[in-house]
């Protein structure tokens, strides 16, 4: 293969490695997908319902019942512990439950508040807060901003009519239907950005198919594609903002399409991902000085739709305009939606928050917390390693003398080191690493960003066979991590085990 900058020569082989890319990727989370299920309770769930089916054959054959009536009353007993003691479920945290939980009482229900689908064996949460509806009725509610939940309500909805089974009866068939329509063909689309992306920034082939690969293997986007998560959906409207904007500003003549396009996936990736605000704003405040009255006619009432959206479903779902989360004031009661107590199986319980656990306590010191988010055991840099080449490629555009590359660049270094900042700067509550999961979440969205940047290094790479060389490993050494969580992207990453292992970390 040459690597002729700007020849068409093997543009029709790369687009064919595009795609075999894009295949091999979207097989395998959809393969991962169609299996998922907490396959560390299933011998536990088996072997309870049998010990329970034991005592029951015991009683029954105490009292004289035999033949067909024993067997007949064995399998009615089956069905009874396999409801009753269900420790299987496709939904493999409080977290994405709390999501599922908040979607499944909107349309079975018509109600936010999720009191009685956690009450269900499988559907418990901790991710949930508590206040006082209209009424003046307390109830449990999910602790997730609402208006993700209304749309994935929306297909839920659709389904539902259509089907009549609920995700409480069919958790396995709906969830996995859905999360393939939520997460995976968003990334496709994803993935067919960068390579849009890579084709107009690369200059070599090697460069180009390098980014590519790393888009559609080596982030931690596809971890969590078997999970309902707002880190995908953010990822992907980044990408659509990103898109756009180079549309807009590289092209000689940007269409209005492009504004509207810009202005609803910007203010869509920000109502997913808080910190998102700054790219919003960033990409706002550009467009307004040099294309003002496309902006104002376009871009501008495009994203006010999205944030009159947000707040009116955080309005009618907590009575607020403040997401939950920020309903944690330490001199207000009534306002700490956080601290209080539920009943479950006839027993009281107080809020998982009043006391968090383990990594959920937060850590104590907020250099070595930055340290472990940089290159720790929740390192963006040690398990991914890859986007170390995101960071030289960023600076070699900020040297460069091309203007529309060195802005580009200057918008995704900005804005990633601010939402940097503001999680390292969090309290110690909000210091832990994203809670029990495989890498530091909360950067996750910057994916499709980082992959544009990396296309100057990663073309330097292809010039020289030992940066080659470094390049595929450090390209393998972050596919590696992404696929250590072989089944539960809720799960410590390989390095935090390591360490653990090692007796160099505690929690």
């Amino acid at each position: 293969m040459t690597d002729a900058p700007h020849s068409d020569a093997t543009r029709r082989i790369r687009y064919a490695a595009y795609t075999l890319l894009i295949a091999v990727a979207v097989g395998n989370m959809t393969g991962r997908l169609m299996a998922v299920n907490s396959v560390d309770l299933v011998r536990l769930e088996a072997y309870r319902i049998n010990d329970a089916l034991s005592e029951t054959r015991r009683e029954l054959e105490s009292e004289g019942v035999s033949g067909e009536q024993l067997e007949r009353r064995l399998e009615e007993r089956r069905a009874e512990l396999e409801q009753k003691l269900r420790l299987q479920r496709p939904f493999l945290s409080s977290n994405d439950r709390s999501r599922w939980a908040a979607v499944r009482a909107l349309v079975e229900h018509g109600t936010f508040a999720i009191d009685q689908i956690v009450a269900e064996p499988g559907w418990d949460t901790i991710d949930m807060v508590k206040h006082k509806d209209r009424s003046g009725t307390p109830h449990l509610y999910s602790s997730k901003p609402p208006l993700l939940t209304v749309l994935i309500a929306a297909e839920y909805w659709v389904v539902h009519q259509l089907t009549g089974v609920t995700l409480g009866t069919h958790p396995y068939e709906l969830g996995r239907l859905m999360l393939f329509t939520i997460n995976i063909i968003p990334l496709a689309l994803m993935f067919v950005l960068v390579v849009q992306l890579a084709e107009r920034f690369g200059e070599t082939d090697w460069g180009k198919l390098f980014v590519v690969a790393a888009a559609s293997l080596a982030t931690m986007l596809n971890t969590f594609a078997v999970v309902l998560n707002n880190h995908i959906v953010a990822a992907v409207s980044a990408a659509v903002a990103l898109y756009t904007v180079v549309r807009i500003w590289c092209d000689d003549r940007p269409q209005r399409w492009h504004f509207v396009l810009c202005g609803l996936a910007a203010a869509f990736t920000a109502a997913n991902e808080l910190p998102a605000l700054a790219l919003f704003a960033a990409i706002g405040a550009g467009l307004l000085w040099r294309f003002p009255r496309l902006t104002l006619a376009a871009f501008t009432p495009a994203a006010l739709l999205v944030v009159a959206a947000f707040f009116a479903t955080n309005y009618v779902a907590h009575d607020s305009l403040r997401p939950p989360y920020m309903h944690r004031s330490e001199i207000d009661q009534d306002d700490n939606w956080y601290e209080y107590t539920y009943v479950r199986d006839g027993r009281e319980r107080q809020s998982y928050w009043m006391d968090p656990a383990g990594i959920d306590r937060g850590e104590p010191s907020r250099a070595w917390y930055a340290m472990n988010v940089l290159v720790g055991h929740h390192g963006i840099f040690s398990l991914t390693p890859v986007w170390l080449l995101s960071v030289a490629g960023l600076v070699g555009w900020l040297l460069s003398g091309d203007i529309k590359r060195r802005d580009l660049a200057l918008l995704i270094g900005s804005v990633s080191l601010v939402c940097l900042v503001f999680y390292l700067m969090r309290p110690q509550v909000d210091r832990n690493y994203g809670g029990m999961t495989s890498g530091f979440r909360w950067m996750y969205w910057f994916a499709p960003l980082w992959l544009v940047v990396m296309l100057p290094a990663a073309d330097w790479l292809s010039r020289r066979r030992w940066a080659r060389g470094l390049g595929l490993v450090l390209l393998a050494w972050s596919v590696m991590s992404v696929s250590y969580p072989t089944w539960n992207p809720w799960t410590h990453p390989w390095l935090t085990n390591l360490f653990i292992y090692l007796r160099w970390e505690s929690f």
